[in-house]
């Protein structure tokens, strides 16, 4: 049997980058296995999205990243699909690296997609925030992670399902690296390239931060549920 993954992709005012992401993706994956979560855009997203011929997941309003992710999650779930990858739709993240993903997509319930990060190619600020917060998340889960906020990630149908989740933005990428780590899932990592574009950046540093040290405190007491056995 052929382990089928799908493709997620959270949309926030991403009209100008979805077609040239979607024709490269569909290089690898079929479009109806490709699913793009409009998550309430403001500019022409939810159209260009239609257009591309792949499956439109529809938030009215802004609900943040990790709210766009679950929305994906259940969706594929109910497709029966084994696993997803997890891109943004910035092109950012090359789509050029899915094969190493879905070569290793049968083994593993999380692959966080590495970036080779170091000051020559990363903003400062970045780079600081995310040694700090890989260190801490890390420690949390007891597995090493070496670039928390990855969102190119693969999550196979275990960890999609039954990971608990109580935070809903940005933060909620760390939350499931560490109770992933805590349920003792299969956890790995792919080395990926990262391309800075000038494309605006919707994590806010100071507000995000404060929500990553709330999620960070709140999993110190957090224990997994019994069953915690994959697949």
């Amino acid at each position: 049997m052929s382990h089928r993954t799908a493709v997620i992709v959270p949309c926030y005012n991403a009209a100008t980058t979805i077609p040239e992401l979607v024709r490269r993706v569909a290089l690898m994956v079929p479009r109806p296995d490709i699913y793009c979560v409009n998550d309430g855009s403001q500019d022409d997203t939810r159209q260009v999205i239609e257009s591309a011929g792949v499956r439109l997941l529809n938030h009215e309003q802004n609900r943040g990243k990790g709210e766009a992710l679950k929305t994906a999650f259940a969706a594929v779930l109910d497709g029966g699909y084994n696993g997803a990858v997890t891109i943004d739709a910035d092109l950012q993240h090359l789509p050029e690296h899915l094969p190493a993903f879905l070569e290793r997509a049968p083994d593993y319930d999380v692959i966080v997609g590495t970036r080779a990060y170091h000051l020559r190619n990363m903003p400062l600020d970045r780079w600081f925030v995310n040694h700090l917060t890989s260190l801490i998340v890390s420690a949390l889960g007891g597995t090493r992670v070496r670039d928390c906020q990855s969102g190119y990630r693969y999550l196979s149908a275990h960890a999609m399902r039954d990971i608990p989740l109580a935070t809903t933005r940005y933060d909620m990428e760390a939350e499931q690296l560490i109770r992933a780590g805590r349920m003792r899932m299969r956890i790995t990592e792919v080395f990926v390239e990262t391309v800075y574009t000038d494309s605006e950046s919707y994590i806010h540093p100071w507000r995000d931060t404060v929500r990553f040290i709330r999620m960070a405190f709140r999993n110190l007491f957090w224990r997994p549920p019994r069953v915690t056995a994959s697949r």
